[in-house]
C-alpha cells in the first residue's frame, strides 16, 4: 500500500554538525582586516580615551530617552523589568559596553564578548536595527565632542574619528553575529523539535485503533492507509471505501450517499454496522472530511472510521435510564408526561372519554429519609410504588416524579372523578398499613391532588399543574385527597403559574441569595448585608419574591426554604468576615414562617450549623405580621432575643397604626419604609415624618435604618436627621455571593 511520504530530515549526525560549525567564534580578525583596523587606530583611542570618556558620561540620558521613546524597545524593558531585571543597570552596562570600545581592545576576549551581548539581544527580543540605532547616537554624540574638544590635537581629529568609526563598526558587527548566530541555533533546536514531533505522530498513526486513510479523487484510489485499516482491510483496498462489502445491503445505500455528499465538499458523519469476520455485525462511526483547493473542488478524502459498538450499547442503557426511575423501576417524569401526552391524544379521538391525573405525596418520607437513611428512604419508596402499582390497571401510568412525589394517569375513563376518587382511597389504604425495615415499623400518610380532562385543563402541563397545585391545597388543608377547583382565589391563579416548577426548586438549586449592604452613615463603614431571595426560573429568569412568596406560603413549602435562606446566609456571613468579624445578616420572615412552630429550632440549629453567634443574625419582620398574633409573636421574639438575635420591624410607618406595642418588645431596629424618601428633597412632611420615626427609634433605644436610598442627597439629609444606617442602589444594587465578596474587599480597602 501507498504511505505518506516527507521531507527528507539531516540524520542527527549533521544536525549536531550544524551546531558545532555554529559555536565556533567569529573571527575577530577578519574583522580588524576589513575594516582596516591597526595598531595606529587603537593607540590614537588609548591616547584619548579619558577626554572621550569623559565626554561621553552625559550619554546615559540620551540612551535612555532614545530607548522609551520607542514604543517597541520599551515593550523588552517593561518585560525585562517584570521578570526581575534592573532598567538602570541595563542602560549602564550599554553604555560601559560603548565606552570600553574606546580602550582599543580588539582582541578575541573583546570579540567574545561583543557576540555575547548580540546574544543576550536576540534572548531578549532586542533587534539589531535598534542597536544600531544606539550606536548611531554614540557616534554622533562622539563626533561632536571630537570635533570641539580643546584638548585634542586639530591634527588627530580626522583620524580618530576614523578609528571610532572603525570600532564602532567592528562591534556592531559582531554583535550582529552574535544575534544571527542565536536566531540560527533557535531554529536548528525548533527544527529537530519538530522532526522528534513527526516521528511521534508517525507512531501515533501506527498505534491508534481507529481506521484512517486517504483517498485521491481525482485517481480514485487510496493514497494512505493507517497500518489498523490495512490489516482490518487487507484484501479489499482498491475501493476507496475498503470495507464497503462488509456492510449489510440496507445499509449501503446511506454510504454511497454520504460519499457523493463529501465529494460535493461537505463534512459528513454516519454510524453503520460492519462485519469484521470475529463476530456478526459490529457498529463503526465512519467520518468523510474532503480537502479542496482554492475554487472548492474537492481533492482529497481524510477518512476515518471506529468502532462504536459499546459506546451505542451504553447509549441506549442511558436512554432507558433517562425514561426509567433508577430506584423504583417505575416510569420517570420524562416518560410520565409522554404517556400524559398519548393518553389525551387518544382521549380526544374518543367523544365522551376523559382522564385522570393524579400527584401523590408522602407525607413522612422526609422525616424516615433524614433520620434512617437514603438506604431506608429507598427502600420505603420502592415499597410504596409496590403497593400502589397493585391498584392499577395494566393501561394507566405510576411514575416517580421526584423525591417522595409520584404521579398517576388513569386514561379512557368514563367518569373520570368517580375513578379518580376510588383509586385516591385506595392508595390511601394501602399505605396507611405500616411499612416494615429492619425490624422497626414505620407509618406514612399522603396528600393526593386530582386534576381531570377536559375540566381542569387540555394539555399536559396544565393537568399535571393541576393536580400538583391541588395536592399541596391537600397538604395545606390536612385534606387526604382534593380535586382542583376551577374558580379560586387569586392565590389559586398563582398556583397555576408556579406550583408546578416551585416545587423541586430547592433540590435542583434555582434559588439564589443576593446581598444588599447598609452602611453606618457617622462612619461610612459596612455593617450588615440584607439576604434578599431571588428565584432563578428556568423559563422566566430571575424572579422576584413578592411573586412567589405566596404561593410557597400556601403550598407549605416556606419552612424548607427559609431554612434554606438561614444556612445558605450564615454561611456566607462566616466565610466573607470582614475586619476579623463575620457580617451581620438580615433575613426577612414571612408571615406564616414568622408563626411556625419550628422557626426558633430553626433559627438555633441554623447558628450551630454556620458556627456564627446570634448576634450576627438580624430577623426582619412587618408590623402587620407582629400584630396577627401580638400575644404568640411576643413570644416568639423573647425566644429570638434569648439567642442574641437581633429584630428588625421592616416597612415601619406603613403598617399598624398603634405604637404601644414598641415599648414592650425586644425590638432593636426599625426600618423606615423607601416611600418616604422618595420625595424629601421636595415634600417638607416626608421630611417631618422621617424625622419622627428617627426620634422615635432612638427614644426606645434603637436603630434607624433607611432602605431604598438611590441618591446622595438622600444620603446627606438623613445623615443631617440623626439616622443610623442607610441601604439602597445607591450604596449597591444587591449583589449574589461573588459580587458581593468583590464589593466587600474594595468597600474595606
Amino acid at each position: 500500500m501507498p504511505t505518506p511520504t516527507s521531507k527528507r530530515r539531516r540524520p542527527k549526525e549533521e544536525r549536531a554538525s550544524a551546531r558545532r560549525k555554529s559555536s565556533h567564534p567569529v573571527a575577530g580578525k577578519e574583522i580588524n582586516y576589513v575594516l582596516q583596523l591597526t595598531g595606529e587606530d587603537t593607540l590614537l583611542l588609548e591616547r584619548y580615551q579619558d577626554i572621550l570618556a569623559q565626554g561621553a558620561a552625559g550619554f546615559a540620558e540620551k540612551t535612555y530617552n532614545y530607548m522609551f521613546d520607542n514604543p517597541d524597545i520599551a515593550d523588552v524593558l517593561y518585560a525585562y523589568e517584570r521578570q526581575g531585571g534592573n532598567i538602570g543597570d541595563l542602560v549602564r552596562g550599554q553604555l560601559e559596553h560603548q565606552l570600553g570600545l574606546l580602550n582599543g581592545d580588539i582582541d578575541e576576549k573583546a570579540t567574545a564578548e561583543s557576540e555575547r551581548v548580540g546574544r543576550t539581544h536576540h534572548r531578549w527580543g532586542v533587534k539589531p536595527v535598534w542597536s544600531i540605532g544606539a550606536y548611531r547616537l554614540f557616534v554622533d554624540h562622539l563626533k561632536q565632542l571630537i570635533a570641539h574638544e580643546p584638548a585634542i590635537d586639530a591634527g588627530d581629529r580626522d583620524a580618530l574619528e576614523c578609528a571610532l568609526l572603525k570600532v564602532v563598526f567592528r562591534d556592531m558587527a559582531i554583535t550582529c553575529e552574535g544575534y544571527w548566530r542565536a536566531a540560527v541555533e533557535q531554529l536548528t533546536s525548533q527544527r529537530d523539535e519538530l522532526g522528534h514531533e513527526q516521528d511521534l505522530a508517525g507512531e501515533l498513526l501506527s498505534n491508534i485503533p481507529q481506521l484512517l486513510w486517504t483517498v485521491d479523487i481525482e485517481s480514485n484510489r487510496i493514497t494512505y492507509a493507517s497500518p489498523g485499516t490495512q490489516a482490518f482491510c487487507s484484501d479489499e483496498m482498491e475501493a476507496p471505501i475498503p470495507c464497503f462489502f462488509r456492510i449489510p445491503g440496507s445499509e449501503r445505500e446511506r454510504v454511497l450517499t454520504a460519499w457523493q455528499q463529501v465529494i460535493d465538499g461537505n463534512s459528513v458523519q454516519l454510524e453503520i454496522p460492519v462485519n469484521n469476520e470475529q463476530e456478526s455485525n459490529r457498529w463503526y462511526r465512519m467520518a468523510f472530511y474532503p480537502t479542496a483547493n482554492r475554487r472548492g473542488r474537492v481533492l482529497r478524502v481524510h477518512c476515518l472510521m471506529e468502532d462504536v459498538t459499546d459506546l451505542r450499547n451504553d447509549r441506549e442503557r442511558l436512554e432507558q435510564l433517562s425514561t426509567q426511575d433508577e430506584v423504583t423501576g417505575l416510569a420517570n417524569r420524562t416518560l410520565w408526561y409522554d404517556r400524559l401526552a398519548s393518553a389525551l391524544a387518544v382521549a380526544r379521538r374518543n367523544p365522551g372519554a376523559s382522564l385522570a391525573v393524579m400527584v401523590l405525596d408522602i407525607n413522612q418520607f422526609k422525616m424516615y429519609n433524614d433520620t434512617l437513611g437514603h438506604e431506608a428512604g429507598d427502600e420505603l419508596l420502592r415499597k410504596i410504588a409496590e403497593r400502589v402499582q397493585k391498584l392499577l390497571r395494566d393501561t394507566d401510568t405510576l411514575a416517580r416524579l421526584g423525591g417522595d412525589e409520584f404521579g398517576i394517569v388513569l386514561p379512557m375513563v368514563q367518569d373520570a372523578e368517580k375513578a379518580a376518587e376510588r383509586v385516591a382511597r385506595e392508595v390511601m389504604s394501602a399505605l396507611s398499613a405500616p411499612f416494615s425495615f429492619k425490624g422497626r415499623e414505620l407509618c406514612l400518610s399522603s396528600s393526593i391532588g386530582i386534576a381531570v380532562y377536559p375540566q381542569h385543563g387540555e394539555d399536559p402541563h396544565s393537568l399535571a399543574s393541576h393536580a400538583d397545585s391541588a395536592m399541596y391545597r391537600a397538604k395545606w388543608n390536612s385534606a387526604p385527597f382534593l380535586f382542583f377547583e376551577t374558580e379560586e382565589d387569586a392565590s389559586a391563579t398563582e398556583h397555576l403559574q408556579f406550583s408546578g416548577q416551585l416545587h423541586g426548586a430547592l433540590e435542583r438549586e434555582e434559588f439564589e441569595l443576593h446581598y444588599q449592604p447598609k452602611i453606618d452613615l457617622a462612619s461610612g463603614r459596612i455593617c450588615g448585608a440584607e439576604a434578599l431571595l431571588r428565584w432563578q426560573h428556568p423559563q422566566q429568569g430571575l424572579v422576584l419574591p413578592k411573586r412567589f412568596i405566596s404561593v410557597a406560603e400556601q403550598l407549605g413549602m416556606i419552612s424548607p426554604i427559609t431554612d434554606w435562606v438561614l444556612d445558605t446566609a450564615l454561611a456566607h456571613s462566616k466565610q466573607w468576615q470582614v475586619g476579623g468579624e463575620p457580617v451581620a445578616i438580615s433575613i426577612n420572615v414571612s408571615a406564616r414562617s414568622f408563626h411556625s412552630p419550628g422557626l426558633i429550632a430553626g433559627i438555633r440549629q441554623a447558628l450551630l450549623k454556620a458556627g456564627v453567634d446570634g448576634s450576627q443574625l438580624e430577623v426582619e419582620i412587618t408590623e402587620d405580621t407582629l400584630m396577627a398574633d401580638l400575644d404568640h409573636g411576643a413570644g416568639i421574639l423573647e425566644e429570638l432575643s434569648k439567642l442574641g438575635v437581633s429584630i428588625a420591624i421592616d416597612d415601619f410607618g406603613t403598617g399598624y397604626s398603634s405604637l404601644s406595642y414598641l415599648k414592650r418588645l425586644p425590638i432593636n431596629t426599625l426600618k423606615i419604609d423607601q416611600s418616604f424618601l422618595q420625595d424629601m428633597a421636595n415634600d417638607p412632611r416626608d421630611v417631618a415624618i422621617v424625622r419622627s420615626i428617627i426620634e422615635l427609634g432612638h427614644n426606645l433605644n434603637c436603630k434607624v435604618v433607611a432602605e431604598g436610598v438611590e441618591a446622595q442627597g438622600v444620603r446627606e439629609q438623613l445623615k443631617g436627621l440623626g439616622c443610623d444606617l442607610v441601604q439602597g442602589f445607591y450604596i449597591s444594587k444587591p449583589l449574589p455571593d461573588a459580587g458581593f465578596r468583590e464589593w466587600l474587599s474594595h468597600s474595606t480597602h
